[in-house]
């Protein structure tokens, strides 16, 4: 019989994840083995009857590869170990799903996911006896021991692009423009956006700063004969006395948010410039994968076919040096990758002039 594979999306979507499983299904073909898909996480397991798919070449046309999001449908919200009933009991339903995958004879499953999903599907693996590799893919790009995650070229591409397009309004009316992207508790989108898109002041939550430092940079830029300029904020970014800003939704759920808002007034008033505030949200997420985005979804997946054919498990496909090499899962999701203080980035920035507000 074949070897049977399970894979998965699992936490925010991005862009890349459709290549990363167009990949794990063409080279999983050539080596006789059957894929199959599940949806909507470890979730799709839940369900009765199972949420699963075969999934063959032909599902995967010259379309797919372009399409941002992701066919099988994620989740980052039900923690299978913490499982929240309809009638808002929280109960453990890890045991089904274990279940499940013996159920359904898979002999192996790739999730593609962040530190946060390789966490509950490494505990499910460990505690079921299931052979599991992982995928990194965040826009966030802060999955440890891989320089680069599916997802965070797209995301960059589109915050460096919104860059572009508010310098020419900031000109027009004499403004400086504040751009808020997301990055969740790392600044890599905020540092490489900023450098990329020219902005004047970059802020991380790596990073603390002041409002009056921030004001002053902008005087400099004014003072030099410039009549705008651009910020970049990341979502964590707190406000200088170290309250997070964030936002409540539907059901009591918090995310981070607002940092812009709370920033745009205060710095108007030291500054003396006119302010205005774009967040990007989930617009970062959305759309085609940029080529390099593509690229290493489709390495990062056919690695990790060849990883499941050669019984090595409990590992994560990495990118390091040029190169996709694997690495222990549990290595890896030790710590988050922040901006380190020694990062040639954030020395190229602060070369160029950049302010930091610190």
């Amino acid at each position: 019989m074949k070897k049977r594979i399970g894979i998965l999306t699992s936490g925010g979507d991005c862009a890349g994840l459709n290549a990363v499983m167009r990949s794990v299904v063409y080279r999983s073909h050539l080596l006789g083995l059957e894929v199959i898909g599940i949806e909507n996480g470890v979730s799709g397991l839940l369900d009765s009857p199972y949420a699963v798919r075969t999934l063959s070449m032909s599902d995967f046309d010259g379309f797919i590869l372009r399409r941002g999001g992701t066919i099988l449908g994620t989740t980052n919200s039900k923690d299978p170990f913490a499982y929240e009933m309809p009638n808002g009991e929280i109960k453990d339903r890890s045991e089904e799903i274990m279940a499940a995958f013996k159920d359904l004879g898979i002999d192996a499953f790739i999730g593609i996911g962040g530190d946060g999903s390789f966490a509950i599907l490494s505990r499910l693996a460990e505690q079921g006896g299931l052979n599991f590799v992982g995928v990194p893919k965040t826009i966030d790009n802060d999955v440890n021991l891989t320089s680069a995650c599916v997802g965070f070229d797209t995301a960059l591409t589109v915050a460096t692009e919104a860059l572009d397009r508010l310098q020419p309004t900031a000109a027009s009316h004499d403004r400086v423009m504040i751009l808020e992207v997301m990055g969740r508790d790392a600044g890599h989108i905020a540092l490489s956006a900023g450098i990329a898109g020219g902005a004047d002041v970059i802020l991380i939550p790596e990073i603390p700063y002041s409002i009056e430092n921030i004001a002053r940079k902008l005087k400099e830029v004014k003072k030099a004969g410039r009549n705008f300029a651009l910020i970049v904020v990341s979502e964590a970014v707190k406000s200088p006395d170290g309250e997070k800003r964030e936002v409540v939704y539907h059901g009591g759920e918090t995310r981070y948010g607002g940092i812009g808002e709370f920033l745009g007034p205060k710095i108007a008033e030291l500054s003396g410039f006119e302010t205005r505030v774009t967040v990007l949200g989930h617009v970062q997420r959305g759309g085609q994968p940029t080529y390099k985005d593509r690229l290493l979804a489709q390495a990062f997946g056919v690695k990790a076919v060849d990883l499941i054919n050669d019984g090595k498990f409990g590992r994560m496909v990495a990118w390091q040096d040029r190169q996709v090499v694997d690495v222990s899962i549990k290595e890896a999701i030790k710590e988050c990758r922040v901006v380190n203080s020694e990062s040639t980035l954030l020395h190229t920035a602060r070369s160029l002039g950049i302010s930091f507000g610190d």
